[in-house]
Protein backbone atom coordinates (compact mmCIF):
# COMPACT_ATOMS: atom_id res chain seq x y z
CA UNK A 1 0.00 0.00 0.00
CA UNK A 2 1.50 3.36 -1.23
CA UNK A 3 0.65 6.53 0.48
CA UNK A 4 1.91 10.31 1.79
CA UNK A 5 3.01 12.68 -0.27
CA UNK A 6 7.00 13.19 -1.19
CA UNK A 7 8.34 16.54 -3.14
CA UNK A 8 11.47 16.07 -5.23
CA UNK A 9 13.31 17.17 -7.38
CA UNK A 10 14.25 15.46 -11.08
CA UNK A 11 18.02 16.35 -11.78
CA UNK A 12 19.43 17.05 -15.24
CA UNK A 13 19.38 13.25 -16.80
CA UNK A 14 15.63 12.87 -15.92
CA UNK A 15 16.52 11.12 -12.51
CA UNK A 16 13.89 10.96 -10.19
CA UNK A 17 14.56 9.92 -6.49
CA UNK A 18 11.65 7.49 -5.17
CA UNK A 19 11.10 7.27 -1.38
CA UNK A 20 12.84 4.26 -0.06
CA UNK A 21 9.41 3.01 1.52
CA UNK A 22 7.71 3.11 -1.76
CA UNK A 23 11.09 1.29 -3.05
CA UNK A 24 10.30 -1.61 -0.50
CA UNK A 25 7.15 -2.60 -2.14
CA UNK A 26 8.72 -2.72 -5.42
CA UNK A 27 11.19 -4.80 -5.20
CA UNK A 28 10.20 -7.34 -7.90
CA UNK A 29 9.74 -4.92 -10.20
CA UNK A 30 7.76 -1.63 -11.62
CA UNK A 31 6.73 0.33 -14.60
CA UNK A 32 5.60 3.77 -15.31
CA UNK A 33 3.23 4.79 -17.66
CA UNK A 34 1.02 7.79 -18.62
CA UNK A 35 -1.77 8.42 -15.58
CA UNK A 36 -4.81 10.33 -15.50
CA UNK A 37 -5.25 13.80 -15.38
CA UNK A 38 -1.19 14.44 -16.67
CA UNK A 39 0.23 12.52 -13.93
CA UNK A 40 2.23 9.38 -13.99
CA UNK A 41 1.99 6.22 -12.98
CA UNK A 42 3.99 4.19 -11.22
CA UNK A 43 2.73 0.44 -10.61
CA UNK A 44 4.64 -2.53 -8.68
CA UNK A 45 4.71 -5.53 -10.91
CA UNK A 46 2.04 -7.12 -9.15
CA UNK A 47 -0.46 -4.58 -10.25
CA UNK A 48 0.90 -4.20 -13.26
CA UNK A 49 -0.39 -7.27 -13.84
CA UNK A 50 -3.35 -7.03 -12.50
CA UNK A 51 -4.04 -3.80 -14.66
CA UNK A 52 -2.99 -5.88 -17.65
CA UNK A 53 -5.25 -8.21 -16.94
CA UNK A 54 -8.70 -6.26 -16.64
CA UNK A 55 -7.94 -4.41 -19.75
CA UNK A 56 -7.08 -7.88 -21.81
CA UNK A 57 -10.60 -8.09 -20.92
CA UNK A 58 -12.02 -4.85 -22.29
CA UNK A 59 -13.47 -5.76 -25.69
CA UNK A 60 -11.47 -4.98 -28.80
CA UNK A 61 -14.87 -3.55 -30.70
CA UNK A 62 -15.33 -0.88 -27.92
CA UNK A 63 -12.92 2.13 -29.28
CA UNK A 64 -12.61 3.90 -25.74
CA UNK A 65 -11.15 0.49 -24.90
CA UNK A 66 -8.88 0.72 -27.62
CA UNK A 67 -7.85 4.28 -26.42
CA UNK A 68 -7.13 3.27 -23.18
CA UNK A 69 -4.74 0.62 -24.42
CA UNK A 70 -2.65 2.85 -26.59
CA UNK A 71 -3.10 5.34 -23.41
CA UNK A 72 -1.37 3.00 -21.30
CA UNK A 73 0.91 0.64 -23.12
CA UNK A 74 2.64 2.66 -25.41
CA UNK A 75 4.55 4.82 -23.30
CA UNK A 76 4.88 2.07 -20.57
CA UNK A 77 8.62 1.72 -19.13
CA UNK A 78 9.87 -0.53 -17.09
CA UNK A 79 11.31 0.51 -14.02
CA UNK A 80 15.42 -0.40 -12.21
CA UNK A 81 16.28 2.02 -9.65
CA UNK A 82 19.82 2.85 -9.13
CA UNK A 83 22.03 2.87 -6.63
CA UNK A 84 20.76 5.87 -5.06
CA UNK A 85 17.11 5.33 -5.28
CA UNK A 86 16.27 6.99 -8.39
CA UNK A 87 14.52 5.69 -11.90
CA UNK A 88 14.76 7.39 -14.97
CA UNK A 89 12.15 9.21 -15.94
CA UNK A 90 11.70 8.88 -19.74
CA UNK A 91 11.53 12.14 -21.92
CA UNK A 92 8.27 11.37 -23.65
CA UNK A 93 6.95 10.46 -19.87
CA UNK A 94 8.43 14.23 -18.53
CA UNK A 95 6.52 15.98 -21.41
CA UNK A 96 3.18 14.45 -21.19
CA UNK A 97 3.46 15.26 -17.26
CA UNK A 98 5.05 18.78 -17.78
CA UNK A 99 7.82 17.69 -15.25
CA UNK A 100 10.58 19.90 -15.92
CA UNK A 101 12.63 20.34 -12.42
CA UNK A 102 9.98 19.62 -9.28
CA UNK A 103 7.98 16.53 -8.91
CA UNK A 104 5.91 15.61 -6.34
CA UNK A 105 5.55 11.58 -5.66
CA UNK A 106 2.29 10.55 -4.27
CA UNK A 107 1.41 7.21 -2.91
CA UNK A 108 -2.56 6.04 -4.05
CA UNK A 109 -3.02 3.06 -2.70
CA UNK A 110 -1.64 0.72 -4.90
CA UNK A 111 -0.16 2.82 -7.03
CA UNK A 112 2.67 6.04 -7.07
CA UNK A 113 1.55 9.13 -8.79
CA UNK A 114 4.16 11.39 -9.82
CA UNK A 115 3.22 14.93 -10.54
CA UNK A 116 4.56 17.69 -11.74
CA UNK A 117 4.44 20.36 -8.81
CA UNK A 118 2.83 23.11 -10.06
CA UNK A 119 0.52 21.11 -11.11
CA UNK A 120 -0.16 19.08 -7.82
CA UNK A 121 -0.24 22.33 -6.25
CA UNK A 122 -3.43 23.45 -8.82
CA UNK A 123 -4.92 20.07 -8.33
CA UNK A 124 -4.51 19.74 -4.67
CA UNK A 125 -6.13 22.73 -4.04
CA UNK A 126 -9.13 21.83 -6.59
CA UNK A 127 -9.32 18.89 -4.69
CA UNK A 128 -9.12 20.66 -0.60
CA UNK A 129 -12.07 22.83 -2.41
CA UNK A 130 -14.46 20.31 -3.29
CA UNK A 131 -13.34 17.59 -0.66
CA UNK A 132 -16.68 17.61 0.94
CA UNK A 133 -18.83 17.65 -2.21
CA UNK A 134 -16.95 14.75 -3.33
CA UNK A 135 -16.96 12.97 0.00
CA UNK A 136 -21.28 13.37 0.42
CA UNK A 137 -21.10 11.66 -3.54
CA UNK A 138 -19.24 8.96 -2.41
CA UNK A 139 -20.21 8.48 1.10
CA UNK A 140 -22.55 5.40 0.22
CA UNK A 141 -19.46 3.25 -0.94
CA UNK A 142 -16.62 4.60 1.48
Amino acid sequence: MFFGRHNHTIDAKGRLAIPARFREQLTDGAVLTRGADRSLALYSAGAWDSLCDKIDQLPMGDADARSLRRFIFAEASPIDFDGQGRILVPAALRAFAGIDRSAVVIGVNRSIEIWAADAWTELSSAVETDADAVFSRLAAII
